[in-house]
């Protein structure tokens, strides 16, 4: 049985201060660190001991800062994945909130809703963004560790899944599945049929207290 934990980071400087993240690279604050030690452990327990393990992570320093403690619980070494980011914002990174927010075209209900211009100068498209994280999971998937750990971001998420068990890329258009800061989503695959499925998704019980 093959399995990827999908980590999204922890609290981070930017959610605290309203900040847009996307590439802006903000740290993890103080909790958030608190919780990347609880991702940790808490893989420690859902790994099988003897596995062999392969991490991931985005190359951004809040998703490194999470993937530090895994490494350490595991004795390996995080590969940086920058193709695991979050989405662009472009000009708008690391500006307040209410920035982006006057200035978002959000996409139409019905059309094109993948390539949609959402007036942000320098912001990843949906499709590109969706392209480059499937990209990232032909990587992972491409290892040949049967337990793998994959760091990545909120919004990117619902592509790793969605790449995982095999959505078009076209009905990403609509398709989204939400996780929290410092979740973690188990995708599984099955050794005899291949089946690729979605285990667990946005499990924070680790974070409780």
């Amino acid at each position: 049985m093959r399995r990827l934990y999908v980590v999204t980071h922890p609290e981070a400087t930017h959610h605290v201060e309203g900040r847009v993240g996307g590439w802006f690279d903000s740290r993890l604050t103080a909790r958030g660190h608190t919780h990347a030690a609880a991702i940790a452990s808490r893989l420690r327990e859902l790994v099988p001991p003897s596995a062999t393990v392969r991490l991931y992570s985005s190359d951004l320093r809040r998703a490194v800062e999470t993937a530090t403690p895994i490494a350490r619980r595991f004795g390996v070494e995080a590969a940086l994945v920058p193709d695991l980011r979050e989405k662009s914002y472009g000009v708008a990174g690391g500006r307040p909130q209410s920035w982006l927010d006057a200035r978002f075209a959000p996409p139409p209900a019905t059309g094109e809703r993948l390539d949609h211009d959402e007036g942000i100068e320098g912001a990843e498209t949906k499709l590109a963004w969706v392209t480059r994280v499937y990209r990232a999971v032909d990587r992972i998937r491409s290892g040949a560790a049967e337990q793998q750990v994959a760091v990545t971001h909120g919004g990117s998420l619902s592509w790793v899944v969605g790449a995982w068990i095999g959505l078009p890329v076209e009905a990403c258009a609509y398709a989204a599945f939400r996780a929290s800061a410092g979740s973690i989503t188990v995708l599984q695959e099955d050794d005899r049929f291949h089946n690729r499925t979605l285990h667990t998704l946005n499990d924070t019980s680790h974070l409780a207290g």
